[in-house]
């Protein structure tokens, strides 16, 4: 393929989930190619995540978390719409972290949802266009072999399914409670929180995601109720890339 070829290529690539008005390119970030020391562009996740919601305002993501091997293995479904039945998904991925030594704050579990999201949404198409898309790869991810997967192998490396995790009988363990030795997860117990609207009530900040991201974005930043329901909606907001200013 010559070089205008190339260039033909990704400007139709550039077309997946256009945006009218809306270029992708200035939420890049840098990073230097560690086998060639080029200086690439990797599109993260919140900016993911961002031009996901710019194209589908109704649509939605799952996130499960399965044990493994001092590791956690998180899946990944986006869904157009949140109506979607759980079969009819756009794309999914799954991606597997341990714990980081050097880092102990950054929770596996946190880490491998985020790395499986960033994952799904790079197949559903948002970020094709650059070297990479999702995560930074410059630290080292735990593979179901015992092995680490350093920044020469983070393209190449497969997406490990849920059928190798020890312990995983294949069955659906999404509402399964895990056991987790650490600490509990400050994101899943955010999303636990109750929604203090009263037009939502039995409904939990998790759900707002879904049904009404204005009305969660209000609670971040409005709510004089309860300031812990607060900040949670603040956890959850930045997670899913709200606008919490």
């Amino acid at each position: 393929m010559n070089g205008n070829d190339k260039s033909t290529a990704v400007a139709m690539i550039t077309k997946i989930n256009a945006i009218e008005g809306f270029d992708p390119t200035p939420l890049a970030v840098e990073y230097t190619d560690m086998n060639t020391e080029e200086r690439r562009l990797r599109l993260p996740v919140m900016a993911q995540v961002a031009w996901f919601r710019l194209k589908y305002p109704e649509g939605r993501f799952t996130l499960s978390v399965t044990p493994g091997k001092e590791c956690f293995v998180a899946t990944a479904r986006v869904y157009k719409n949140y109506m979607d039945p759980p079969e009819c998904f756009l794309s999914e991925a799954s991606a597997a972290r341990g714990a980081h030594p050097t880092k102990p704050s950054i929770s596996p579990r946190e880490w491998a949802q985020t790395a499986a999201l960033g994952i799904a949404l790079r197949n559903a198409g948002f970020g094709l266009q650059f070297h990479a898309a999702g995560e930074s790869f410059d630290e080292p991810a735990v593979d179901e072999l015992g092995q680490l997967i350093g920044p020469a192998a983070a393209d190449t490396a497969v997406p490990i399914p849920l059928t190798a995790v020890e312990g995983f009988n294949g069955e659906d363990q999404s509402d399964t409670e895990i056991p987790v030795k650490s600490e509990e997860d400050p994101l899943e117990n955010a999303m636990k929180m109750p929604c203090p609207i009263g037009k939502y009530r039995g409904k939990t900040l998790g759900d707002m995601v879904s049904i009404d991201p204005k009305a969660l974005v209000w609670v971040a930043n409005k709510f004089p109720g309860d300031p812990v329901i607060s900040d949670a909606a603040r956890r959850i907001c930045e997670y899913a890339g709200a606008a919490t200013a």
